[in-house]
């Protein structure tokens, strides 16, 4: 399967007619169109009907769309669910995921994302993350905190093992996983600080709540120059007749295996696919 940058992925409010309208335009990797958290309670029936129009209007390009329904326990839903199976978007977000059970209640022809947003999603998020039903973690950082009485402060240091431990059960099974949100969008340094943090720990993107964000956060989580140009030199390196059956040989001086080979074959790999986008 090809390899799909989902560098940036920005939260657009479902009631917000004109937002929806704008994110024809942002250079987001990904849409989540939501019904849930940003949508006051008087407004979700509306905000559904403009996320159904919207989507299958289409118009979003090469934007993976995603539909954040609410929960099935909610008294929304049901009807959520319904207009986003019709609509057909690229995924469907379940909020609140807790158990792989949560997932079984969605149906199966249409691809699923998974937030990772209450404590006991943090202790199932291997078995949440073998199903096969799911495509993609969403870390809710809010909610984490919300839920755990944690604090965000200090380099996020209380719940960096929490964010790690959704990383290894993503990469275990060959999910991209997606940072949560900062929630300081005038503090552009605080935001490129965490949006590093979050690919140093091997996140693939993350979520965005303004399109401001955007920019730094597609430039935070986009191979450098230098990875690129180091990357060419281990494939060409290899490619050399006199390398062919060789587990470890050396570039420029340093000592590189053949898993270098493979990390710098994605490196070029997703390189390539965001020059695409």
């Amino acid at each position: 399967m090809a390899i799909r940058p989902r560098r940036s992925v920005l939260y657009m409010p479902g009631a917000n007619e004109r937002a929806l309208e704008k994110a024809r335009t942002l250079a987001a990797d990904c849409l989540i169109l939501d019904l849930e958290d940003s949508v006051a309670p008087e407004a979700k029936d509306q905000a559904r009907r403009n996320v159904a129009a919207a989507v299958m209007a289409g118009g979003y390009g090469r934007r993976e769309v995603v539909i954040r329904i609410n929960g099935l326990d909610t008294p929304w839903g049901a009807a959520d669910l319904k207009m986003a199976v019709e609509a057909r978007p690229h995924a469907i977000l379940a909020p609140k995921v807790e158990t792989p059970a949560d997932l079984l209640k969605i149906p199966s022809e249409i691809h699923l994302w998974a937030m990772i947003e209450k404590p006991l999603a943090i202790f199932n998020a291997r078995d949440i993350a073998a199903s096969s039903r799911v495509s993609c973690l969403v870390l809710g950082t809010n909610d984490l905190l919300k839920e755990t009485r944690a604090s965000a402060v200090a380099g996020r240091f209380a719940i960096v093992p929490w964010l790690s431990l959704v990383v290894l059960a993503g990469r275990a099974h060959g999910l991209d996983v997606i940072d949560g949100v900062y929630n300081d969008f005038r503090d552009e340094a605080g935001f490129k600080t965490e949006c590093e943090q979050g690919r140093d720990l091997g996140m693939d993107g993350k979520t965005l709540i303004h399109p401001s964000q955007v920019e730094i956060c597609n430039a935070s989580f986009s191979p450098a120059a230098q990875e690129i140009a180091w990357s060419a030199r281990i494939i060409e390196t290899f490619a050399l007749p006199e390398n062919a059956s060789k587990g470890v040989i050396t570039v420029d001086g340093k000592m590189v295996e053949r898993l270098h080979l493979a990390m710098a074959e994605r490196t070029v790999e997703i390189t390539k696919a965001i020059g695409h986008v």
